[in-house]
């Protein structure tokens, strides 16, 4: 063997002969038994040219070593697929200078990928075989995976064969099933070389072969039944995402998306276990998902959810459901905090405005995914966090009592920065260790801008009297957390005139029942005394102390807890019990509050299209206090005379200017005839005279005149001599 190889390296030109001479002698000796010695000999020898001879001559010799394994892996011998296979994994090691363009490599690839499907009785030998497959497509992978010039290794054709025998020797394995830190018997497992294998085939794809490995994975899994149950889809999609570049990773995303989507038809359960697998590796793709392909992502898990909700709905199309929501959480449980405002507000875009019985599911879940992005989503600066466009809609779907407590959680979550929620979810007089800031100008700046809005709607919801104890309950939260994270002394005013009308609601509400009406009186003295606390208001704190002490005696109804039923027959409320408007401006001024516009809130009902739309005006407000004092009842000998049309901007201003524009209008008309006489009837001569400038009228002219006339103010002043002349004169004599 020593002369061979010496020989080949002084006469390389001579490889070609000598690798055909040895495939010919092992040609003839592979068919007969007693000769398979001389057919491993034989091997052996090419096996240790090739190691030995790096030299231009090697492409020749190169094709001769493949036609030997060739005959190899044909053979029925088990030995001598596995001898074949490791003389191929040697070539594939093997680094070579130039390629060879004409090099083909189908036969490994389906030779190798029938051997991973070997299905021999014998154990031993059927995972030698399988084992020696793996590797022939790792070499395989290896060997051309690295060069753009040999033959495409990411074709379709090569990728169908390729990653089915990498996934069925893991799912036939035990190995994805054992804990992380078992290493034992991984040697002589194929299903740990094949996990070893595809990762190292994913961490070579690109973006472009995303696609073309990704497909036949999903094709798999549908042909072997191995969605339900998903424990191998999990391990599987979590190898590749491990495995891929990380820029790629929401490429992988995207594939199992679009596959989601050819499987609207299936069942329930193969689709709600894509989707637990989805959730699983959504997180993964989270970090490196920029721009479009974000919403792309929502937008698509958006439509699953719009399209289940249209379902006729069962348990299993409601887990699928959940199970949708639950994978956008994960997802956006990873993105940064601005791209949470953007994402919230683009599912509320997304909610149907139409009050359809039919919308009510897709509604709800639409609500739940925004709650589970709020719940991900660290509150910092209000106006930032809760922005008009999800403010408004969310404050409109309160209107609807089924919606009510789920779009009162996410105005929770987001306005919520010291984890108080829990301690305020129900109305409770001693309330203790509540975390809480002083609120910043810009805090206070929103709560300026949007408690109008805010409070007029709020009071809209707890004067219907379809809502019940648990939307009241969400309602109290809401305005507690206003509370305690943005209420301040130039705010407060507000909030009590509030306090104030939702007591009027309590007592002229005739649509609220009894219970209702308790409700609310409860949840004024709470929230009255939560202010007087949170703000340290002494002079409101001891006003409390005795209205509470007052109705413990006399109206213990009146106190919390909120219930849906009360069990009284009549609401019989002393005025005692009741907030009194001048006390409370008295105590408000005492503390150093404004309470010169303590009624600026409410002052005037907002008339949103959203709002109209919602149902019944607010009641109670001040503008129906001063509908009443100016009533015939309160001036009984005037008899009021209300003009036809509304007094708008638009009336004042045809008022104002109706008069003066036909004055103007006949004016122009005037001068304009004059101007025609003029012209008409005028010489040529006394038009020109009269269209000249003449001199004395020119600006240079004016202005002389102007100059002339103007007395003079500059006086002559001698000028000093230089300083030095007059300290030093003889200094600088000539």
């Amino acid at each position: 063997m020593e002369k061979l190889i010496f020989y080949s390296l002084s006469s390389p030109e001579k490889l070609d002969r000598i690798g055909e001479c040895l495939y010919q002698r092992a040609s003839r000796d592979i068919t007969r038994t007693s000769r398979i010695g001389f057919v491993e000999i034989a091997m052996e020898a090419m096996d240790q040219l090739l190691q030995a001879c790096h030299a231009q001559a090697l492409n020749l010799y190169v094709e001769s070593f493949l036609k030997m394994i060739q005959r190899l892996l044909e053979s029925s011998e088990p030995n001598l697929q596995i001898l074949a296979t490791q003389s191929f994994v040697i070539f594939a090691n093997i680094e070579e200078d130039t390629p060879s363009y004409h090099r083909r490599y189908e036969f490994f690839i389906s030779k190798f990928s029938s051997m991973c499907h070997n299905n021999r009785s014998d154990i031993p030998t059927r995972n030698m075989l399988r084992m020696s497959g793996i590797r022939g497509l790792h070499g395989v992978i290896r060997k051309t995976v690295a060069d753009d010039l040999v033959e495409n290794i990411w074709e379709a054709t090569h990728m169908a064969k390729i990653i089915p025998s990498l996934l069925f020797n893991m799912q036939d394995s035990s190995y994805h099933k054992r804990d992380g830190d078992s290493t034992e018997g991984i040697d002589q497992d194929p299903g740990a070389l094949a996990d070893e294998c595809i990762r190292e085939l994913f961490g070579r794809a690109s973006f472009g072969h995303v696609r073309s490995v990704v497909k036949p994975v999903l094709e798999h899994l549908d042909r072997h039944n191995l969605w339900v149950p998903n424990e191998f889809a999990v391990h599987t999609f979590k190898v590749i995402m491990f495995s891929i570049q990380s820029q790629y990773s929401y490429a992988v995303v995207e594939n199992l998306m679009y596959h989601l989507d050819s499987h609207s038809h299936s069942s329930a359960r193969i689709r709600t276990s894509m989707t637990n697998v989805l959730s699983k590796i959504i997180a993964i793709a989270a970090g490196e998902s920029v721009g479009p392909s974000v919403l792309e992502i929502i937008n698509s898990l958006l439509a699953h959810i719009r399209n289940s909700a249209a379902r006729r709905q069962d348990n299993e199309e409601t887990l699928y459901l959940e199970s949708l929501v639950a994978c956008l959480g994960e997802f956006t449980a990873h993105l940064p905090d601005y791209q949470k405002v953007e994402i919230m507000v683009f599912i509320i875009s997304k909610i149907p405005s139409e009050d359809f019985t039919t919308d009510t599911l897709l509604r709800e879940m639409l609500l739940k995914s925004l709650l589970i992005v709020g719940k991900n989503y660290s509150s910092v600066i209000m106006s930032a966090s809760v922005p008009p466009s999800l403010l408004k809609p969310l404050l409109h779907l309160s209107f609807n009592p089924e919606l009510c407590n789920l779009s009162q959680q996410v105005l929770h979550t987001l306005i919520d920065r010291h984890n108080n929620v829990s301690k305020l979810e129900e109305p409770n007089l001693r309330i203790h260790d509540l975390v809480r800031e002083e609120p910043s100008r810009a805090d206070t700046m929103f709560l300026r801008k949007n408690e109008e809005e805010i409070y007029s709607c709020l009071l809209q919801v707890m004067g219907n009297e379809e809502h019940n104890a648990d939307n009241l309950k969400a309602v109290y939260t809401t305005l507690a957390l206003l509370v305690v994270e943005l209420l301040s002394k130039s705010t407060v005013a507000a909030f009590v005139t509030l306090l104030c009308k939702i007591q009027d609601t309590g007592l002229t509400g005739n649509q609220l029942d009894i219970s209702q009406k308790c409700n609310l009186h409860c949840l004024t003295i709470t929230l009255l005394n939560l202010v007087s606390d949170i703000l340290e208001l002494s002079q409101l704190q001891r006003y409390v102390s005795d209205l509470i002490e007052y109705r413990m005696l006399n109206t213990p109804f009146l106190l919390p807890v909120v219930r849906h039923n009360h069990n009284i027959e009549s609401l019989g409320v002393d005025q005692a019990a009741l907030l009194d408007k001048n006390k409370l401006g008295e105590c408000l001024a005492q503390c150093g509050v404004d309470v010169t516009d303590m009624s600026r809130a409410l002052t005037q009902t907002q008339r949103h299209s959203w709002v109209e739309s919602a149902g019944t005006h607010m009641r109670g407000s001040i503008s129906d206090s001063a509908s009443e004092m100016g009533s015939n009842n309160s001036t009984p000998r005037i008899t009021k005379k209300f003009p036809s049309e509304g007094l708008t901007f638009e009336a004042v201003k045809k008022v104002l200017t109706e008069e003066s524009c036909n004055t103007f209008k006949e004016r122009e008309k005037l001068k304009q005839k004059e101007l025609f006489e003029v012209f008409r009837h005028s010489a040529f001569e006394d038009i020109v005279n009269n269209n000249t400038v003449k001199d004395e009228d020119t600006l240079q002219k004016k202005l002389s005149d102007i100059l002339d006339k103007t007395p003079s103010t500059h006086h002559f002043v001698p000028e000093k001599p230089p300083i030095f002349e007059q300290l030093f004169p003889e200094l600088f004599a000539c």
